[in-house]
């Protein structure tokens, strides 16, 4: 999966940083450093699904980011939060 574009909500970046504590710069490190993805679900516009990253900042802070990927390789960001510890795990078994 390759991400050419990020597309940023101002809601979404409200939340991030009020109820997670992580900024646009530690999200675009984490996709941009060779995150692992999985798909979440189908989306309800074909060729729009739900997944998520699992990547890391460049200063070592582990994240796992929601987002819609679309066909024309934008990600439109949900939600991003600290990795759990059974998220880091399945992270680090790249």
């Amino acid at each position: 999966m390759r991400i050419e574009i990020i597309i940023w909500l101002e809601r979404v970046v409200d939340k991030l940083s009020f109820k997670h504590n992580v900024t646009i710069h530690e999200v675009e490190e984490a996709l941009s450093n060779q995150p692992k993805f999985r798909l979440v679900e189908k989306g309800q516009t074909e060729g729009e699904n739900i997944y998520l990253a699992l990547g890391q900042s460049v200063a070592q802070r582990y994240l796992v980011v929601f987002f819609i990927y679309k066909r024309t390789k934008e990600a439109i960001i949900l939600s991003a939060r600290d990795m759990v510890p059974g998220e880091r795990k399945q992270y680090e078994r790249k």
